[in-house]
C-alpha cells in the first residue's frame, strides 16, 4: 500500500546518548514487512467468512474499505507524531493496537467484530508505517545512503504478497484456518515489540505534538499541471489492487473454479509480489520516464486478465495479473516519485498527504462499488465491468500525457509565431 515516502520523512536526528545497535535497521525493516503482511492476511479468508456468516459481496468489500478508512485517517492525523513524541512510543502504541486487532480476528464470530478488527488494524498500520519509514531514514548506514528509500518503497508490496501467500498456505494446509494465521502474526508482533523495546531512540521529544495532529492536505496551484495527469494513474493502479485484495479470491474460486484457498493467496501475490519486484528493479529510473509505460502496461495487463476470466483460461488470467503487477510497481514509483519531484520541502508533507488521500480513495471506493455491483449484477458481470473501467482510466493517462506534450510544443512555438 502507498505510504509516506522516505523522501518526506523527518531528517535523521542524532541522539548523543545512543548509538544504533547492530541489526536495528534490519529489525525495523522486518517490522515494516510484518505490518503489511498482517494487513493482507485476511484476503484469502474472506471467502470462508462469507460462507460462514452469510454476508453479501458489498459487505465484504465494505470490511476491506474500513481498513483503508482507518489507515488513511491514521496517516493524516498521527503521521508526524513520532517527530514530537519519539519513534519508540508511537511504534509501541501501533504494535499494541495491532495486537488488539489480531485478538479480535482470533475471536471473531461475526462480521461486526471482523469490521472492528479491520478498522483498528488500519489505524495501527497507518501509525506504524509512517514512523517506520522515518526510523529507517534515521538508522540508515552512512555507507549505504538510499537504502532506507529502497526498503520503504519495496516493503509495502512485499509485505502484502507474503501475507496473502502465507495466509493461503496456512488456510489450505494448517489447522484452524481462521485462527492460526492470526496467532502466528500475534507472535510476530510480540517479537516486534521486543525489537522496539531495545531500539535506540533516534528522534528526541520536541514540542508541537498536538499541533501535528491537524491534517494538512494541499494541491498548490503551481503544481496542478504536474499532479493532475498523475491522478488517473494512481486511481487505476490502486483500484486494481483493491479489487484483487477484496474480490480476487472470490473471482478465482467462483469464476475460474479454483477452490483451493491457497489460490486465493497466490492471486494476491501474483499482483503484489511482481509489483514489489518491479519497484526494486526500477527504483533508479526517473518518475517521468515510468508514468506513460506503466499506465499502458496496467491497462494491457488488466485486459489480458479480463480475457482470461471471460474465456475461463486460468493461465491467461495469471499472465495478465503478472503484467498488471509489474505495471503497478512501476506506477507506484512514477506517481509518488512525481509528487516527491515537484513538491518543495516546505509543502511536501501536505502534498504527500494529498497523494495518500488519492491513492487510498482509489483503493477503497471502487472496491465497495464493485461489491455492490456483485450483489446486483453478479460476480462475472461486476468483475468484467470493474476491469474495463480500470483499463479505461489507465489508458486515459496516455491521452492526458499526449495533450500535455502538445501544449508544451505550442508554448515553445508561440513566440516564433
Amino acid at each position: 500500500m502507498p505510504i509516506e515516502s522516505a523522501a518526506t520523512a523527518a531528517p535523521p536526528v542524532a541522539d548523543p546518548h545512543h548509538v544504533p545497535r547492530k541489526g536495528a535497521f534490519r529489525s525495523v525493516a522486518a517490522t515494516f514487512v510484518l505490518f503489511l503482511a498482517a494487513s493482507s492476511a485476511p484476503s484469502p479468508l474472506y471467502v470462508i467468512y462469507q460462507q460462514q456468516w452469510r454476508f453479501t459481496a458489498w459487505v465484504l468489500t465494505l470490511v476491506f474499505a474500513l481498513y483503508v478508512v482507518g489507515l488513511l485517517g491514521s496517516l493524516l492525523v498521527v503521521g508526524a507524531l513520532s517527530d514530537h513524541l519519539g519513534r519508540r512510543p508511537v511504534l509501541a502504541a501501533a504494535i499494541g493496537l495491532e495486537m488488539v486487532a489480531l485478538t479480535l480476528f482470533l475471536t471473531a464470530g461475526n462480521v461486526v467484530v471482523l469490521a472492528a478488527a479491520r478498522v483498528l488494524q488500519g489505524i495501527a498500520t497507518g501509525a506504524a508505517t509512517t514512523t517506520l519509514s522515518a526510523t529507517l531514514v534515521d538508522l540508515e548506514p552512512p555507507h549505504a545512503r538510499g537504502r532506507a528509500g529502497a526498503v520503504t518503497s519495496v516493503s509495502p508490496l512485499t509485505g502484502l504478497a507474503l501475507g496473502a501467500l502465507g495466509s493461503g498456505v496456512l488456510v489450505e494446509f494448517g489447522p484452524a484456518p481462521t485462527r492460526l494465521v492470526y496467532a502466528l502474526l500475534f507472535g510476530g508482533m510480540v517479537l516486534a515489540a521486543v525489537a522496539v523495546a531495545v531500539l535506540p531512540e533516534t528522534s528526541p521529544r520536541r514540542p508541537g505534538a498536538v499541533a501535528s495532529l491537524r491534517p494538512r492536505v494541499a494541491m498548490p496551484a503551481h503544481l496542478r499541471a504536474d499532479i493532475l495527469p498523475v491522478v488517473p494513474a494512481m486511481i487505476a493502479g490502486w483500484a486494481l489492487a483493491g479489487m484483487y485484495l477484496s474480490l480476487g479470491p472470490s473471482v478465482a474460486a467462483k469464476l475460474l473454479g479454483l477452490h483451493s484457498h491457497l489460490v486465493g493467496g497466490v492471486v494476491v501475490t501474483l499482483l503484489t509480489g511482481t509489483g514489489a519486484l518491479a519497484v526494486f528493479l526500477l527504483r533508479s529510473r526517473s518518475a517521468s520516464s515510468l508514468l506513460t509505460p506503466s499506465s499502458a502496461l496496467l491497462g494491457l495487463g488488466t485486459l489480458i486478465s479480463l480475457a482470461g476470466i471471460a474465456e475461463d483460461l486460468t493461465w491467461l488470467a495469471a499472465v495478465g495479473t503478472v503484467v498488471a503487477g509489474l505495471a503497478l510497481g512501476a506506477s507506484v514509483l512514477a506517481t509518488f516519485g512525481t509528487f516527491a519531484r515537484v513538491a518543495e520541502p516546505h509543502e511536501r508533507s501536505a502534498v504527500f498527504a494529498l497523494a495518500n488521500v488519492i491513492a487510498y480513495l482509489g483503493n477503497s471506493v471502487p472496491a465497495v462499488l464493485g461489491g455492490i455491483a456483485v450483489t446486483t449484477l453478479g460476480l462475472r458481470t461486476a468483475a468484467e465491468s470493474y476491469a474495463l473501467a480500470i483499463a479505461m482510466i489507465a489508458f486515459s493517462v496516455l491521452v492526458l500525457r499526449l495533450n500535455r506534450v502538445r501544449a508544451r510544443r505550442r508554448d515553445v512555438m508561440a513566440p516564433c509565431g
